[in-house]
């Protein structure tokens, strides 16, 4: 039996291959269930062939919408023009975990965005293989998780994060600069509801102190990348990126400050684009409906 779940707007976001139609089969679903379009964003890939589409809609009379309903209903239609979709209530807080070391600016920033309302996030609890940032999840009102990681426990922490993830029925693990290296097992556990952040001067300043390196290279911009988890380090599809100037006069640790501002940005922005179903990966790169 479908289970009722009303709710007042929804969003709709969906590929497939491009041909004549799309649109109009789209917006006459809506229009024959009193449906009205409050955004719409679409985007036909010359390159794979493909057409992607985001639309908002709601009641004409701002009623409830029954999402089980309307999946139902929509199936024919995306099984006609062999669609990849998604339909979900546009409200719909994502249970997220965020997974910490020992840098605090991208946790602590999300934690506020989201006490704010500006994302929309249902946070079930901070992971971390250090205590050290307990007291930042703690002031938020977040359960804490300290899971330590050592190489030979790595096995045991990994297992220990897929519990709490099938557990808590999570649906977007976020990286707030998690400094440790994922298994290729769990890389694809979390493969599509994972998201990294890292400073966008890799590869050419790796390892430590990165932002000595680039002043000691006198580099003109610094920046961050946000993107999904796969097993290749740090080159899953893109969801944001932020860009800084900087110039001769910044020491390293005022380069590092800005990088925090980067990341912190980059970071948010990558989380809020994710969860109101504005990315869609197509071919290792992403199509973003920001």
């Amino acid at each position: 039996m479908t289970q009722s779940v009303p709710v007042s707007r929804a969003v709709l976001i969906l590929s497939c291959p491009d041909e004549a139609g799309i649109v109009h089969a789209v917006s006459g679903f809506l229009v024959d269930r009193a449906l009205t379009i409050v955004q719409s964003q679409q985007f036909g890939d010359a390159i794979s062939g493909r057409f992607f589409l985001r639309i908002e809609f709601g009641a004409v009379d701002r009623g409830e919408l029954d999402i089980a309903v309307l999946r139902q209903d929509f199936a024919p239609v995306a099984q006609r023009f062999s669609m990849d979709w998604r339909l979900a209530d546009l409200a719909e807080r994502q249970r997220t975990v965020v997974m910490v070391s020992k840098f605090a600016h991208c946790l602590n920033d999300l934690l506020f965005r989201n006490s704010i309302g500006e994302l929309n996030l249902d946070v079930v609890a901070v992971v971390s293989n250090h205590p050290d940032l307990g007291r930042i999840a703690d002031s938020f009102g977040v359960p804490f998780r300290h899971i330590p990681v050592t190489k030979d426990t790595k096995a045991e922490a990994e297992a220990a994060l897929v519990r709490l993830v099938q557990d808590e029925n999570v649906d977007l693990v976020v990286l707030a600069r998690y400094m440790q290296i994922l298994s290729d097992d769990l890389c694809k556990e979390l493969d599509g509801k994972a998201i990294n952040i890292h400073h966008s001067m890799l590869p050419s300043f790796k390892g430590a102190k990165p932002y000595h390196q680039a002043h000691a290279r006198g580099v003109k911009f610094i920046g961050a990348t946000s993107h999904y988890v796969t097993a290749d380090l740090d080159e899953g599809p893109i969801i944001e990126q932020e860009l800084l100037r900087v110039d001769h006069s910044m020491p390293p640790e005022q380069l590092a400050a800005r990088g925090r501002e980067a990341e912190s940005r980059a970071l948010a922005k990558a989380v809020r684009y994710h969860t109101e179903s504005r990315v869609i990966v197509n071919e290792g790169r992403t199509i973003v409906f920001s």
